[in-house]
């Protein structure tokens, strides 16, 4: 039994203890015209999760009813995320195109029962006589073709003579109905396009509505698991489920989707950037695909552990994007190997070093993890620091580098700042300062303190690097909100690109989907674009945890 309960939990394991189920079978159904993306996480996670705590089966079947927009790209891809989530379907991988000749037969079974009828009205006259929500729908004069003619039609649509869009199956319910899907909704349509797995062996295909419900009679699917938008479809999958001799009747159950703030979850909103060049692709890390977070940076259970914190609940709600960012911190926090990156470079010259000297300095993995252990950091004369750690005219409350001022260099020695050089136009260029040998680990004998810790790299050896600063991809919370176009408020700073950064030796050529520490920068994951002594990191996330700090002020404020 599972630890954490929901309604949708309670209703599996009442279904259990009464005997109506003797093992509980669920499904994740994609449908293969796109990425998936975050929202499917959690679709994934509670199918997948539910099967496993109760010690069933969840079967991974696409929903492949279209060919005009699915691809082999696409089905392949939405395997590898679902498997990098941390599931598998062992055995159960279908397809609805594998019941298509069953789905046919069906379909034969209702028009001879009278209940499904040939329409030659067009898709805009479908709509027109479909009604809206206060008034009835009108019947097509069609409706009342007998079961012979219909069969006759069909059979015929089947064998390819008719043209795209020229006649649609409908099943024949009830126009007036106060549920607009139930007035007469389209079953098959037409389309002459070469499906990825059937090729051209069919010309008309089912829609969502007919395939979806008996599919999951098909595989015996017990509980058949979805989000709010088809809570008014559930009448017609129990209609289709009533009317048709399939060999188990399965119950739909629908639940709150995921929703974020400065995120678009709509496949059509993403297919658009894509294709209009506002992201490199599905997998840039700024998209919200599992593909661009896994790019990004983002461990899989970190993405778990939002669905989990997120729970499941039957009204749509958005969450906050920062707490998805808390959860991969917490990952991240625990397991990233720390390492040391500069991303503004600013020369720093110890003068009383040594010229020829190099140090190798021990520095730990992983304050968090003392298994991590440690790994050794040249250190010389000259090294690199962050620019933003030093300020020429300090402000009260910087602490860090400034002229005459000590800090500490991580792991290394206290230094001061002697002297600063700048170019011709004014910039600081360089600082000239000296170190004290007797603090080497970063301690002093005389216990003097300093109130700053600077990370640092070797100049003669750190490794050039790229690195990639990530924002939202939207500006506003909630994107088109208050009627605007939604790709108003793309940020077009969502991408900032560092090409004169520097990290450790041992990053040169990292290891890539690897997420380290930068020290006191944040997290960050070797790309795909990287190449041998030409490493590119993603920022993951930064350290500033915004939605902890708003949880624990909202937890001191509550009575």
């Amino acid at each position: 039994m599972p630890e954490r309960s929901d309604f949708l939990r309670d209703i599996v394991a009442a279904d259990l203890a009464t005997g109506k189920h003797e093992t509980v079978v669920t499904r994740f159904p994609p449908e293969p015209n796109g990425y998936l993306h975050i929202g499917h996480a959690k679709s994934i996670c509670l199918n997948f999760g539910i099967a496993q705590e109760f010690g069933g089966r969840c079967h991974l079947r696409f929903d492949d009813t279209n060919p005009v927009k699915e691809e082999q790209e696409y089905i392949d891809s939405i395997e590898e995320d679902v498997r990098w989530l941390g599931f598998d379907w062992g055995e159960h991988l279908y397809y609805a195109s594998d019941y298509f000749e069953q789905l046919y037969e069906w379909a034969v079974h209702l028009i001879k029962a009278g209940k499904a009828y040939v329409d030659d009205l067009s898709a805009d006259e479908i709509r027109e006589h479909r009604g809206t929500l206060t008034e009835p729908g009108t019947e097509s004069p069609w409706r009342n073709r007998t079961p012979e003619e219909n069969l006759d039609l069909f059979e015929r649509m089947r064998a390819g003579e008719f043209p795209d869009g020229s006649r649609v199956l409908r099943a024949r319910i009830d126009m007036s109905a106060g549920n607009i899907n139930f007035r007469d909704p389209v079953m098959y349509r037409i389309l002459h396009s070469t499906h990825p797995r059937t090729a051209d062996a069919w010309c008309i295909y089912p829609s969502y509505d007919f395939a979806h419900g008996q599919s999951d009679a098909i595989e015996g699917i017990t509980h058949s698991i979805c989000t709010l938008e088809f809570q008014d479809h559930r009448p017609l999958y129990d209609w289709f489920i009533e009317n048709l001799p399939v060999p188990s009747t399965p119950r739909q159950y629908e639940f709150a989707r995921l929703n974020l703030t400065h995120t678009v979850l709509s496949k059509r909103v993403l297919l658009k950037l894509v294709n209009e060049g506002h992201v490199r692709g599905w997998d840039d890390p700024r998209m919200p695909t599992l593909s661009g977070l896994r790019r990004r940076g983002f461990p899989a259970e970190g993405i778990r552990d939002l669905a989990a914190m997120v729970g499941v609940a039957r009204a749509d709600s958005v969450v906050e994007i920062e707490m998805l960012e808390h959860a991969v911190r917490d990952v991240l926090n625990r397991t990233a190997l720390r390492r040391f990156g500069v991303i503004d470079p600013l020369k720093v010259v110890i003068e009383n070093y040594p010229e020829d000297q190099v140090e190798h300095l021990e520095v730990p993995n992983n304050p968090e993890d003392e298994s991590a252990g440690t790994r050794t950091v040249p250190f010389s004369r000259e090294l690199w620091i962050e620019r933003d750690d030093f300020m020429e005219e300090p402000p009260a409350k910087f602490f860090r580098l400034a002229p005459g001022r000590e800090v500490r260099l991580r792991s290394a020695y206290f230094i001061t700042c002697d002297r600063v050089v700048k170019d011709a136009a004014g910039t600081v260029v360089e600082l000239r300062c000296t170190y004290d040998p007797a603090t080497r680990g970063g301690s002093s004998p005389d216990g003097r303190k300093v109130k700053a810790t600077l990370h640092w790299l070797s100049a003669e050896h750190a490794a050039p690097a790229t690195v990639r600063l990530y924002d939202h991809l939207f500006t506003s919370p909630h994107p088109g909100s208050g009627g605007r176009d939604l790709f108003e408020d793309l940020d077009p700073d969502s991408e900032t690109v560092c090409a004169s950064a520097f990290v450790e030796p041992s990053l040169a050529e990292p290891v890539v989907g690897q997420t380290v520490q930068f020290e006191r920068l944040g997290y960050f994951c070797a790309d795909p674009d990287s190449a041998p002594g030409a490493p590119v990191f993603n920022r993951t996330v930064t350290l500033k945890d915004t939605w902890a700090k708003l949880q624990a002020a909202g937890r001191q404020g509550a009575p």
